[in-house]
C-alpha cells in the first residue's frame, strides 16, 4: 500500500470569502480581549470629532490590536502592521483592515489617559469576576532598557573635561582664522567656520548636560534631606536619654554631582543603572509594580532612580483606587527599606496610622532550609526598648505571621516580571522620555493583566 499525504494545493483560489471566526478556536484569547475592550471606557481616546480628513480607525479596534500585540510579544509599530497581514487573530481584530505603522504609533503616543482609564477598568472587571486576591500586595522594581545606548552618555566630570578641550580648540581655530586673513590664504581641507560652529554646538550641548546633572543632584539631596534629619533627631534623642548611638554619624546629602553622574544625549531622562545581578550596567528605567495574590498588577509606575531605596511611598500611592482601600499589608525586599519610607506608608500626613503594615526583609537569609528551620520555632523575643526601627522590622519578619505573609512575595511579584520579560518578551522600551515610557509601561501592564485574567478565567472554567 503506497504512502498517502494530505493534498496541499496552493494554486486553487477560495471562491467564497472565509469567516475568520472559523479559523480561531472558541477559547482563543483574542475573543476574551475583544469582549473586555467592549466594556472599557473609550471616551478618553483622542479622535478627530470634526470628521475632516481621512477616515479614522475605531479606538476600540486599535486598543484591542495593541493589547493583543503586546500580550503576544509584538511591540514595534512596523511589526504590528506586518501582523495584520500574516496573523489570523490580528486580521480578525482588524476585520481585514491594515492600519499602517504611522497610525499605530500615533494612536499609542496620543492616548495615555485612555490607557490609564482602561487599566483601572480592567481591575474593576477583575473585581467583579472575584479574581483579585487583595489584603497583601507585593511591590518590586526591575530595570528595563531604555531606547538609548549607554555609549551615547557622558559623565559630569568627562563633560567638563570635554568643554575645556573644545574651548582650547576654538581658540586654536580662531588663531588659524586670523593668520589666514592676514596672509589672505586658505588652509587646504579646513573649513574654519564649519569647525567653529560644530564645536560651539557641542560645547552648548555639554553645558546643558552638566546643568541637568547639577539639577538632578540638588533634587536628590532635597529628597534625602528629611531622612537625614530624622536620623539626626533619633541620635540626639538617644544622647538625651544618656545612651550612645550605634554606628557612624549620618552624612548630610550633598547637592554637588558625583564625577560619574551620567547624562544620555539620546534619552536624557533615562539613567545608567546596575542590571541583572549587578554585574553589568544598562541605560535603563526603573519600572515599579504592585501585585496582588492573584498575580494581577494593581499599581504601576516608572522611576528614574537607580535603586529602590526612595521608591516605596510613591509605588504604594500608585496602587489603583479600585483596590487601595483593601490593601492591609505591603511586602517588599531589602532594597526598599528605610525607616522614613516605612513611616511614610504606615502613617498618614497627620500622624495617624494608615492601616497599612509594611513587611520588609532587612536581613539576608539562606535559601537552604536546615532541619531546625523545618521544625516549629518558638516566637522570637520582642525587641528591647533600645531597639531601632530596623530591629523592629526584623522582628516583624521573624514572627509566624510575618513569615507566612512574606512567602507570598516570591510567589507573586517576581513571577510577574518574569512573565513580562520572558513570556511576553518585553525587555526594552520603544519610546523615549519618562512620560512616554510611563505610557508604554501602562500599556504593558494592561496587556499583562488581560492575559492573566484570561488564564484565571480559563482555570476557573476548567476546574
Amino acid at each position: 500500500m503506497s504512502t498517502r499525504f494530505v493534498n496541499v494545493d496552493r494554486q486553487t483560489p477560495m471562491f467564497l470569502p472565509c469567516d475568520l471566526r472559523d479559523w480561531l478556536p472558541a477559547e482563543h484569547i483574542v475573543h476574551f480581549i475583544l469582549d473586555a475592550v467592549e466594556q472599557l471606557p473609550l471616551h478618553h481616546f483622542h479622535v478627530n470629532a470634526r470628521g475632516t480628513g481621512s477616515e479614522q480607525y475605531p479606538p476600540a479596534m486599535m486598543l484591542a490590536l495593541l493589547i493583543y500585540s503586546y500580550a503576544t510579544g509584538r511591540f514595534g509599530s512596523r511589526t504590528i502592521e506586518a501582523a495584520t497581514f500574516s496573523d489570523v487573530a490580528v486580521r480578525f481584530i482588524c476585520a481585514n483592515q491594515h492600519p499602517d505603522h504611522a497610525s499605530i504609533c500615533a494612536f499609542r503616543t496620543a492616548n495615555e489617559p485612555a490607557f490609564v482609564a482602561a487599566f483601572t477598568q480592567v481591575l474593576h472587571l477583575a473585581h467583579q469576576l472575584r479574581l483579585t486576591q487583595l489584603g497583601s500586595v507585593s511591590v518590586d522594581g526591575s530595570k528595563l532598557a531604555a531606547n538609548a545606548s549607554k555609549h551615547a552618555a557622558v559623565s559630569y566630570q568627562r563633560a567638563g573635561e570635554m568643554i575645556a578641550q573644545l574651548e582650547l580648540e576654538v581658540q586654536e581655530l580662531i588663531t588659524h582664522a586670523k593668520q589666514a586673513d592676514a596672509q589672505e590664504t586658505k588652509i587646504p581641507g579646513l573649513d574654519i567656520p564649519a569647525e567653529l560652529r560644530r564645536r560651539e554646538q557641542r560645547v552648548a550641548a555639554l553645558q546643558r548636560a552638566r546643568q541637568v546633572i547639577e539639577a538632578r543632584a540638588r533634587e536628590l539631596a532635597a529628597a534625602q534631606q528629611p531622612e537625614y534629619e530624622a536620623k539626626l533627631a533619633a541620635r540626639e534623642a538617644q544622647r538625651a536619654a544618656g545612651k550612645k548611638p550605634r554606628g557612624k554619624e549620618p552624612v548630610p546629602p550633598s547637592p554637588v554631582p558625583a564625577p560619574k553622574d551620567q547624562y544620555n544625549f539620546t534619552d536624557p531622562e533615562s539613567r545608567i543603572m546596575k542590571a541583572g545581578n549587578g554585574q553589568h550596567f544598562e541605560q535603563a528605567y526603573n519600572v515599579q509594580a504592585a501585585v496582588d495574590g492573584a498575580m494581577l498588577i494593581v499599581g504601576a509606575r516608572v522611576s528614574d532612580a537607580p535603586n529602590d531605596k526612595q521608591e516605596l511611598p510613591a509605588s504604594v500611592a500608585a496602587i489603583s483606587p479600585v483596590v487601595q482601600a483593601e490593601v492591609k499589608n505591603v511586602l517588599v525586599d531589602n532594597g526598599f527599606y528605610s525607616a522614613a519610607a516605612v513611616a511614610a506608608v504606615e502613617e498618614n500626613p497627620d500622624g495617624t496610622p494608615s492601616g497599612v503594615t509594611v513587611y520588609a526583609a532587612v536581613e539576608k537569609s539562606s535559601h537552604h532550609k536546615t532541619m531546625a528551620d523545618l521544625l516549629p520555632q518558638p516566637a522570637p523575643p520582642a525587641p528591647g526598648p533600645d531597639a531601632s526601627a530596623k530591629d523592629h522590622m526584623a522582628h516583624r519578619l521573624k514572627t509566624a505571621v510575618g513569615q507566612a505573609l512574606y512567602r507570598l512575595r516570591k510567589q507573586t511579584v517576581e513571577p510577574v516580571f518574569g512573565i513580562i520579560k520572558e513570556v511576553m518578551g518585553f525587555r526594552r522600551f520603544l519610546l523615549r522620555g519618562r512620560a512616554k515610557v510611563s505610557l508604554e509601561w501602562t500599556l504593558v501592564c494592561l496587556s499583562y493583566n488581560l492575559k492573566r485574567l484570561f488564564t484565571l478565567k480559563y482555570q476557573a472554567a476548567t476546574g
